[in-house]
């Protein structure tokens, strides 16, 4: 997002945190509220584009999504979308993604309440592993004439009782609701909201082996002082690494491993 979208989502996202913080709220109703009206900003076009009309005061756009919502969502997922039409957008599609985004941080604000946001960031991690490395699964998930049903119920065979809910919850809505993006990038979304939680970056570290605990502690460590923020560590055990470590920070990366030492030195030898 850029510009005013931007602030618009900063100060969304505030409100969100000020909402679940200092009240009683439920914060797992909250989000299958949000994604209902995600849902609903998505599927209308001419709505979305009312509610972000610069031409319209905000006023006049807040009571309208009042109206829209009263009886259907409660008071508190009403005044939170009524207070992000009263912004402005900078298209009318960053207030639907905007809305997807409340919905997933409010579900991973109600795993951090109930101390499990560690174990749900590590089971969208590995998710994602598994994911990429079936290519049935991907296919089953993934087919567009499959239906959101069918998808749903394969997902809760697969995860029930063996993920947490908020797993469970946002990677169905991610499947069932994909809005265009690949199943790899919306998981990706999701570790680094749920990483973001904790003011926290994610660092995915390819080995040959297992790292030992004192390894892992200490290149957080590393990785904290290096990027001034703190590390989360998704590990993932790669023997065609040979030996070494690879850590990937958002796009870049730190290649320590002795297969692209290798390959290196075979380009160098051929240039």
């Amino acid at each position: 997002m850029n510009g005013a979208s931007r602030e618009a989502l900063a100060a969304a996202r505030e409100s969100l945190d000020a909402l679940t913080d200092n009240t009683p709220v439920d914060a797992t109703k909250l989000a299958d509220e949000l994604a209902a009206v995600t849902v609903l900003l998505d599927r209308e076009v001419s709505l979305r584009r009312v509610l972000t009309d610069p031409a319209q005061s905000g006023e006049a756009k807040a009571a309208l999504a009042q109206r829209l919502l009263s009886g259907q969502v409660g008071g508190e997922t009403a005044d939170l979308v009524s207070g992000m039409v009263r912004s402005r957008w900078s298209r009318s599609r960053d207030l639907v993604d905007a809305t997807e985004e409340l919905a997933n941080t409010a579900d991973l604000t109600a795993a951090q309440k109930a101390g499990a946001l560690d174990g749900v960031e590590d089971e969208l991690f590995r998710f994602g592993r598994i994911v990429s490395s079936s290519t049935e699964l991907r296919s089953a998930l993934t087919d567009k004439a499959a239906t959101a049903t069918a998808k749903g119920a394969l997902l809760r065979s697969l995860l029930g009782g063996k993920a947490h809910a908020t797993t469970e919850r946002l990677v169905v809505r991610l499947v069932t609701q994909p809005r265009g993006r690949s199943l790899e990038a919306g998981l990706e979304s999701l570790s680094k909201l749920a990483a973001a939680r904790r003011n926290r970056m994610v660092a995915v570290v390819t080995s040959a082996v297992p790292l030992s605990d004192r390894q892992k502690q200490r290149l957080g460590a590393v990785l904290a002082k290096l990027y001034g923020r703190e590390m989360h560590l998704n590990l993932d055990v790669d023997p065609a690494v040979l030996g070494g470590i690879s850590v990937r920070v958002g796009d870049e990366v730190i290649d320590g491993t002795v297969a692209e030492r290798l390959d290196e030195a075979t380009r160098r030898l051929a240039g």
